[in-house]
């Protein structure tokens, strides 16, 4: 009978430690500090310095002078594409209908006055950016790299006719030389 009252009691106090210990779990509070979602946001200066140098960019259609289109407000350009944009080019050195460059791809369009470059203007699909439009950062820069059009415009001076068909991937020259 003691046997049993010592079992029974043993039995009771492993149960009320078991309770106790659960009623006495700490509850773990998450208090890491959250990260915001950082977007990319890349500057003119950055936009026009990555732009300007040929190193490592194709020319479409071998660097000869391509003549403006109406209702274009370029005029005769050069254009070209770093390696990440040229690597979407077919053969032909255009953009298939229908494909995308990919992310991190830089267009270059060198307007000229002559033969001397007057301005650029550039796109850089960044749709990461907070100040891309429809997946590209928008520039257009003097040959000294003066902003004329910063990326903060969010290309509002770009779009409109970029978005017109025909159009690959808003690029307009494939379709249209």
């Amino acid at each position: 009978m003691i046997f049993r009252r010592n079992q029974i009691f043993v039995s009771i106090l492993i149960l009320s430690f078991l309770i106790i210990g659960q009623a006495c779990k700490k509850e773990v509070i998450d208090v890491s500090i959250p990260v915001p979602d950082v977007k990319v946001q890349i500057t003119d200066k950055e936009l026009f310095d990555l732009s300007v140098p040929n190193d490592g960019y194709t020319f479409f259609e071998d660097g000869n002078t391509i003549a403006g289109v109406t209702p274009s407000p370029h005029g005769n350009f050069r254009l070209k594409f770093n390696a990440e944009a040229a690597s979407a080019l077919s053969s032909d050195g255009k953009l298939p209908d229908g494909a995308q460059f990919p992310d991190n791809s830089i267009i270059v369009k060198e307007i000229l006055t002559g033969s001397d470059i007057s301005f650029y203007a550039i796109m850089q699909k960044q749709p990461g950016d907070v100040n891309a439009a429809s997946g590209w950062v928008w520039g257009e820069y003097e040959a000294d790299g003066t902003v004329f059009i910063g990326v903060d415009k969010k290309g509002s001076s770009c779009t409109g006719c970029h978005s017109e068909n025909p159009n690959r991937d808003l690029t307009r020259t494939f379709s249209l030389h």
